[in-house]
Parts: structure tokens; C-alpha cells; sequence
């Protein structure tokens, strides 16, 4: 099966933009329930666009997480299964996987990514070698987000200044990295005011990601909350303030109905003790998992269920499921669809995030082979209310092995965190009674814990042997 195509003489390919956040929570977005975190720009994406609330990652740790978010693969696929290091000559997602950077530049695509990368560091690994035009960031895992070093924290490893502007070291000190990958993104997005070609923008924020900084100014909207919870907050609302102004930039570019926009993040909160910053050993409480179970590292829920919001522009949509409000106010409406009266159109089907290239490659008009991804298309879905592609999904990090078919859900091994683990080596919930995941009912069903075990256990065979 390949991937639509459309008629180019009556539409212009559309632009996309992906906002990739780090070690961001489901509960940490107004429009996901967060109490205190205010997001109005992304409340307003999620309002005009769709919100999803079984969004998945299909690792519970960066590099994995954007290797897939990239490729549309599952991680180990992409020769990226664990957290890539951050010395130079560290080698990334392997040379004969696709990036979609490097699918939509053989369509003429303009390609820029701007802050992150975590995907190889090594001359041959890095972003102007995959497909991007532009490249003003980092390549390692994190770093201060006012001195740009990357604080390896091993022994025998030295710290590293980490700035780039394509190939060459850049310095910038004292200027707060978010700022830089918003002020990136705004002049790359008005460059292209009047191009003929479309482009591909990467917005790869570092924030919630430790060390826990964040400007005065945006701390002090939150002065009334405990310091965890107010920098953990500040650096959220930084990036909300940046998702603002790339949107204002397309608006003011006359670009803002032709781009397509995906935010997401890549794994959930890190309870990791450095986030404090002084010294304590205990685990950090400042992000929010919502009502999941485990943290980053974990694959039970609180680990790789993640806020997602797609902008599909009016001129881009095509099915029934974008149509009036009457819809949803009718048993005719899709069963995976809920309009509500605050947040938009929200989506309840479970997918993951190696769909969003496959998905993009269809709503580009770009022609693929359905089997060359793990990630499926979502355009049935959006546009006509179908279910999910996906019969199962599978996860699989450091030993632990997971499995969700229908509400069931199976994991094995699990781990709460890097570090915490949990009594039970198989345990079975289903979601829909259960969100989180706080019952075993493995001994109930022994039956189906023998089938899946049996079914994730093959499939991550199938992985390591291909």
C-alpha cells in the first residue's frame, strides 16, 4: 500500500512544523488538567486543532523517543534504543534509515532544526547530515541552559561546550536556550516569506529537561509555588510563550493555513534527584504524570503516555470528522472523537509516535510504501473517524518489555523509574477500568497473560534478529 497522493495543481504542499518538548508530563499542560501551568498558546492549538489522550511514545527516553519521532520506526530499528552519549565522535540512528527530514528535502523541502538533537554527535551523525538545511543547537543529551555545557557527569568524561550553528561552534553565553531555539525558529519561519518551496521546521525545545532553569520573569508568575513546581512551571510557560510566537511568525508570514503543526514530547517527568540542583539525593517532584503510573524510564503509562495536539489547517482537511459542530452533537459522530466545550476535538484511540511520518509523508503527498514503516498513517483516522491502525503496540527499554491490545495492557520487568522498581515481574491492567495501572490482574487472567507475553516476546525477537 502506498501513501495518498493529491492533485499539486489545485493545493499547495503544506509546511510542518513539529514542537518537540523533553521530560514533559501529561499533567503539565492546562488543557491536560494541570492546575497550575498556564499554556494558553497551546490550550489554543489544542482548541483549533486535535488533542490526543492515548498518545504514546514508543520509548520512555529521549534519544529512542526522537530517533522514532524522526524515522517513523520503532527504536531499536533505528540503531538507537538507549540514551546516545554526548561526546563527539559518538556515532547515531543508523545511515540506512530515513530520516523525514531527509524524505521531505528530496521534495523540495526547506529543512531547519532548531535546539535538541540527542541523535549522534559524531561528524557523520549530526543534523546537516540527515537532511537538514539548518542546524542551530546542541547534539548531546542536555546542557546548561545559560553556558550551553554539557555537564557529563562521568568519571574520566570532561565537560563539553555544546553550541552549533550548522558545523561550526557557536557562543552565546548568558542568553536562555529556549529563547535561542524560539528566535531561531520566528527567523527561519519569515525567511521563507514569498519562497516557492515549503518547508520543514524542527522546534526541538530542551525544556522541562534538567538543569531546572528559568528567566526571572517567568519565574516570578509563578512565585507563589514551591521552587520545584515553580521552575518546573517557568520553563513550561517558556515554551509556551515560544509556541506563541512561531505561531504569530506564520500568521504574520500569511503561512499560518498552509502549516500543518505537531506538538508532543518525548518520554514523561524525570524523578531524577540532579533535577534539584542542590545537592539532595531524593526524587524531584516538580512534573506530572496526571493519573499514570511510573516516570521517564518507566513503560508503564507515566512514562511514555504524552500530551500530543495536531493543527490540520481548514484547507487541509478533507473528511467528515473536521465537519460542523452538528457532528458531534449527533450519533453519527466517530466513536474516537469527542468535542468538548474548552479544548477542541480530542481523540481517544491509542497511537504512537512513529505514526506522525507516515501521517505527514500522507498530508505532503509524498508517495511511500506502507511496509517500510512501523508507524502507520492517522489520515483515516483524523479525517474520517476511524479507529486506530494499530491491532497492538509494543515497547520494549532496558529489559522491560510492554504491550497494550484493546484496553488490555502487559508489562514485563516493569520499572517506575531508572532507578525504583516494582514488586511484580508481570503485570496486567486494563486502561479503561484502570488508568493507572494500580491492579495486577495477571493472576485473573492467565490466559491472556500467557498470549501477550508469548506476543511481545516474539515481536521483540523479530527486532533484534532484523
Amino acid at each position: 500500500m502506498t501513501g495518498h497522493t493529491r492533485d499539486e495543481s489545485n493545493k499547495t504542499r503544506p509546511n510542518i512544523v513539529f514542537i518537540y518538548c523533553d521530560d514533559l508530563g501529561y499533567g503539565d499542560l492546562g488543557c491536560y488538567g494541570s492546575d497550575v501551568i498556564r499554556t494558553p498558546h497551546l490550550d489554543t492549538l489544542a482548541e483549533r486543532g486535535v488533542r490526543f489522550s492515548q498518545w504514546y511514545s514508543n520509548s520512555p527516553v529521549c534519544s529512542p523517543s526522537r530517533a522514532s519521532l524522526l524515522t517513523g520506526q520503532f527504536p531499536k530499528q533505528t540503531g538507537i534504543d538507549q540514551i546516545v552519549g554526548g561526546e563527539r565522535n559518538t556515532p547515531g540512528v543508523c545511515k540506512e534509515t530515513p530520516m523525514i527530514s531527509e524524505l521531505l528535502k528530496q521534495e523540495s523541502y526547506r529543512t531547519a532544526i532548531f535546539g535538541k538533537w540527542h541523535l549522534g554527535a559524531a561528524p557523520e551523525s549530526r543534523p546537516n547530515k540527515r537532511g537538514f538545511d539548518q542546524f542551530c543547537g546542541f547534539l548531546s543529551g542536555c546542557v546548561d541552559y545559560y553556558s550551553h555545557i554539557f555537564y557529563h557527569g562521568m568519571p574520566g568524561v570532561q565537560n563539553t561546550h555544546d553550541l552549533w550553528e550548522n558545523e561550526e561552534e557557536i557562543w552565546d553565553n548568558g542568553e536562555y536556550l529556549t529563547h535561542i531555539i524560539t528566535n531561531r525558529s520566528v527567523d527561519f519561519i519569515q525567511d521563507q516569506l514569498g519562497a516557492e518551496q515549503p518547508f520543514f521546521l524542527y522546534a526541538a525545545y530542551n525544556a522541562p529537561h534538567y538543569p531546572m532553569h528559568a528567566p526571572k520573569d517567568v519565574m516570578d508568575r509563578y512565585a507563589h509555588l514551591p521552587w520545584d513546581r515553580q521552575v518546573m512551571a517557568a520553563m513550561i510557560s517558556a515554551v509556551d510563550d515560544g509556541v506563541g510566537e512561531i505561531i504569530a511568525a506564520l500568521k504574520r508570514t500569511d503561512q499560518w493555513e498552509n502549516t500543518i503543526i505537531f506538538f508532543s514530547s518525548d518520554n514523561g517527568p524525570s524523578s531524577e534527584s540532579r533535577n534539584w540542583l542542590d545537592g539532595r539525593q531524593d526524587e524531584y517532584y516538580g512534573g506530572s504524570a496526571g493519573v499514570f503510573r511510573g516516570h521517564k524510564a518507566s513503560l508503564f503509562d507515566g512514562g511514555i503516555r504524552e500530551p500530543a495536539i495536531l493543527y490540520i489547517p481548514e484547507s487541509l482537511r478533507e473528511g467528515k470528522a473536521w465537519s460542523s459542530d452538528a457532528l458531534y452533537e449527533s450519533r453519527e459522530a466517530p466513536a474516537s472523537w469527542i468535542k468538548t466545550h474548552h479544548h477542541g476535538r480530542v481523540n481517544h484511540e491509542p497511537v504512537m509516535m512513529a505514526d506522525i511520518v507516515p501521517t505527514m509523508l500522507d498530508y505532503a503527498g509524498v508517495v511511500y510504501q506502507e511496509a517500510a514503516f512501523a508507524g502507520r498513517s492517522l489520515k483515516s483516522m483524523l479525517e474520517d473517524g476511524a479507529s486506530t491502525p494499530h491491532e497492538r503496540l509494543y515497547w520494549e527499554y532496558n529489559k522491560q518489555l510492554a504491550v497494550r491490545s484493546g484496553d488490555w495492557k502487559l508489562v514485563l520487568n516493569g520499572k517506575l523509574d531508572f532507578f525504583k522498581g516494582q514488586p511484580d515481574e508481570v503485570h496486567l491492567s486494563n486502561l479503561k477500568n484502570d488508568p493507572s495501572e494500580s491492579h495486577n490482574l495477571a493472576a485473573e487472567h492467565p490466559a491472556l497473560v500467557e498470549e501477550l507475553t508469548a506476543d511481545v516476546k516474539r515481536w521483540y525477537e523479530e527486532l533484534e534478529a532484523n
